[in-house]
């Protein structure tokens, strides 16, 4: 992977590594927000002697850990899968046989049929058909309290809801099948968790990176489980009910998060006339099969900006000597000049010529010489790493952190863990702003994640 500077892992985070490192586990690597599951994902990935392949659900996420989307590593069809035939080319085969272990990131918004045509695929490429994934270790990334798959609809629904307890990954034949000793599901209805036909290992990381304040940290957690109470709902509101400050010098800028695209759209756009001089715009460089349009870019295909825009980072400073990076996926500035193929930005009361970046796209492949996985480029966006960002939405916030914010729930939240993703953006209490006093009716946790996670720390997790 790349060659960026990444913080000392903790110490939870470094016995973690040890876990996957040294045994053959099945790991559930979850956690609240800012634990730091991103962290330990690339320090596995960078530091493993293990042959591994990186994998996520979809095209932007798969770029986030230079891997590879499920589907086309596995050459799955798309839809339902069900019980269908596999084809499995040789290539492919190939690429299975070679696998030590997978790593799988945003785990929360894998199906639960996706999460078994994995394991028939691995079991059926490596001729291991009574093994679990083919004998594979299987290592997941994810918080199914922050995202969710897409849910099924019409001949999909009813087929998930004749052969799955839900469509959660978490629910998927493979971890449910006939324990060892014969025995069955718990009499509850919970998973024995750790008994099952794979053994799921379910590690979450504790410590929080991200906020300081123990306060706002349990305010958090509230919001996480959905147990808000009243006197820590009038603690949010309380602070968020405050007008938004005018941008001042030295000051962190103020992003609004908001849960829809045409919201975000309409700031952006509004903040960006209101600036004096020309639009610019910068129109990426794509080669390659770079997936299905603007929803699977890592950027904007046209980047329009003008001096004194509102921009957020897209990923982090790489190859950058001295102190350490100048700034981080999710860092704010403003645009201070656009000239000679580098777009001037200034964060933090220090100005940085920002040039464009190269989001590569891999495939893996097998190398018969070297009996091992290679990755191989088969397309790359250029484009600068920056988005307009006087807003965006929740969903697009995922992974980063503000100091000062404002939720723009407008309606309401519509999504399990949308509120929760919004108000754990934010370093403290302080930088909260919003539009409207928080409901009751924002709080929404799904109820097979409640039920999944209570049998988690039920089990001792």
């Amino acid at each position: 992977m790349g060659t960026v500077s990444l913080p000392p892992l903790s110490r939870e985070q470094e016995e973690l590594f040890r876990l996957i490192e040294d045994t053959r586990e099945h790991v559930f690597v979850t956690g609240r927000a800012g634990t730091g599951k991103s962290t330990l994902l690339q320090h596995l990935a960078w530091n493993t002697e293990k042959q591994i392949a990186v994998c996520a659900p979809t095209g932007v996420a798969a770029l986030n850990v230079e891997g590879q989307t499920i589907h086309s590593l596995f050459r799955l069809p798309i839809g339902l899968i069900a019980d269908s035939e596999l084809e499995q080319p040789e290539p492919a085969r190939k690429i299975m046989n070679a696998i030590d272990t997978l790593v799988i990131d945003e785990i929360s918004m894998v199906n639960a049929d996706v999460m078994d045509a994995i394991d028939r695929s691995l079991r059926q490429a490596r001729r291991r058909r009574s093994e679990p994934f083919g004998g594979v270790q299987i290592v997941m990334f994810g918080d199914p309290y922050q995202l969710s798959p897409v849910p099924p609809r019409g001949d999909e629904r009813r087929y998930i809801d004749d052969h799955y307890r839900s469509f959660w990954f978490f629910d998927a034949q493979v971890w449910a099948g006939p324990r060892p000793d014969g025995g069955a599901v718990r009499s509850d209805g919970l998973l024995d968790l750790g008994r099952v036909g794979a053994p799921l290992h379910i590690r979450e990381l504790r410590e929080i990176h991200r906020q300081a304040d123990d306060g706002f940290k349990a305010m958090l957690n509230a919001v996480r489980y959905g147990v808000v109470t009243a006197d820590i709902a009038g603690q949010l509101n309380a602070a968020g009910a405050r007008p938004v400050p005018e941008p001042v010098d030295g000051e962190p800028p103020i992003i609004t998060l908001a849960t829809r695209n045409d919201i975000v759209n309409r700031i952006n756009q509004r903040h960006l006339d209101a600036l004096a001089g020309p639009v610019q715009t910068a129109r990426a460089d794509i080669s390659g099969d770079f997936g299905r349009g603007e929803t699977g870019y890592p950027a904007d295909s046209e980047l329009q900006l003008k001096v004194g825009a509102q921009v957020m980072f897209l990923r982090n400073d790489i190859g950058h000597g001295g102190d350490g990076p100048r700034w981080v996926n999710g860092s704010i500035g403003t645009v201070t000049r656009i000239a000679g193929g580098t777009v001037r930005v200034e964060l933090d009361g220090e100005e940085h010529d920002v040039e464009p970046a190269v989001w590569e796209r891999f495939r893996y492949a097998y190398d018969p010489a070297t009996r091992k996985l290679s990755r191989d480029i088969v397309a790359e966006f250029t484009q600068f790493p920056l988005r307009l960002a006087w807003a965006v939405t929740i969903h697009k916030s995922q992974g980063k952190t503000y100091e000062r914010a404002v939720i723009d729930l407008g309606s309401g939240a519509f999504a399990p863990g949308q509120t929760y993703v919004a108000l754990s953006r934010l370093t403290s209490l302080d930088g909260l702003y919003l539009t409207r006093p928080l409901r009751p009716s924002d709080i929404l946790v799904d109820a097979d994640v409640r039920r999944f996670m209570a049998g988690v720390r039920a089990s001792g997790f």
